[in-house]
């Protein structure tokens, strides 16, 4: 009889998040249930006292839980009579703690140079009377940027309320645009941002309690976790913790990955290759 066996090993744990991890389970489970019921997420200092583990596994541990946070979705927002708020927002250093000479040259125009910029868009009274909010990382808060990331997100003739930045200019082309200049005031009947705002002061207040300085390499990570948060803020801790579970499976976060060798290692290899195509024979 023929042996069908690779005599590989298997778990519980192969082909999700927790895979290769010679942490036990129930102290995974206890790191998702304080992240997914943080309202402003947990520091790796505040994981590594509770399950006593090195700040390095825990640091390891809560990157790769905010990965199954993550909630991609083919389905576009609005529709008819929908109503999604845009705006963005910026990540980095705070101008107060900044040296004068630096201060003067990092804060230009709307304050965004060496800062990350973070793309928001909150659909009004998504499901069940309750908003949602989507994000996403831009390289630059350009009109090509922003709106790219409207057109793959919104369905056309939705109504789509903004500030006065000259980025959203010419959404009136696909969509039903109307913008606040805040400048003169912050609300105009159902014309505000004040939803998305709310989301941004969250995430901030997340940013700057807890975890106070994150690589913008890591960001994306960060934001979505605040995005789950959000979206299921009506659910009880039980539900919440439950459907972050749901995201578990099929994603791998390796610890190189995490820290960039890979991708590095990965480049180097290319450039090796290519340089040893260019060498005579």
């Amino acid at each position: 009889m023929r042996n069908c066996s690779t005599k590989r090993q298997f778990s519980a744990k192969v082909g999700t998040i927790f895979e290769e991890s010679p942490l036990p389970l129930e102290q995974w489970l206890v790191a998702v249930w304080l992240e997914v019921n943080a309202k402003n997420s947990i520091s790796s200092y505040e994981l590594h006292r509770a399950l006593g583990i090195t700040q390095k596994s825990a640091w390891f541990m809560l990157h790769r839980v905010r990965l199954a946070l993550q909630s991609g979705s083919f389905s576009k927002m609005g529709g008819s009579g929908g109503v999604i708020e845009a705006d963005e927002t910026y990540v980095g250093g705070l101008a107060r703690n900044m040296h004068k000479h630096k201060r003067t040259k990092a804060i230009t125009g709307r304050g965004g140079s060496n800062k990350t910029a973070v793309m928001g868009l909150l659909e009004r009274h998504a499901e069940k009377g309750k908003s949602k909010v989507r994000t996403a990382i831009i390289q630059n808060t350009g009109k090509r940027a922003i709106q790219n990331v409207i057109t793959e997100n919104v369905e056309p003739g939705t109504s789509i309320y903004t500030d006065a930045f000259g980025s959203y200019r010419s959404l009136k082309d696909d969509y039903i645009h109307a913008f606040i200049d805040h400048a003169e005031k912050y609300v105009d009947g159902r014309v505000h941002t004040n939803g998305l705002e709310n989301f941004w002061s969250l995430f901030k207040r997340c940013i700057k309690g807890t975890h106070v300085s994150i690589e913008p390499f890591h960001l994306t990570r960060y934001v979505d976790a605040e995005a789950f948060r959000f979206n299921n803020r009506d659910i009880k801790d039980g539900g919440r913790f439950t459907l972050a579970l749901q995201g578990v499976s099929g994603k791998r976060l390796t610890y190189d990955s995490l820290i960039g060798k890979t991708s590095l290692e990965g480049l180097a290899a290319s450039v090796s290759t290519v340089a040893s195509a260019r060498l005579p024979n």
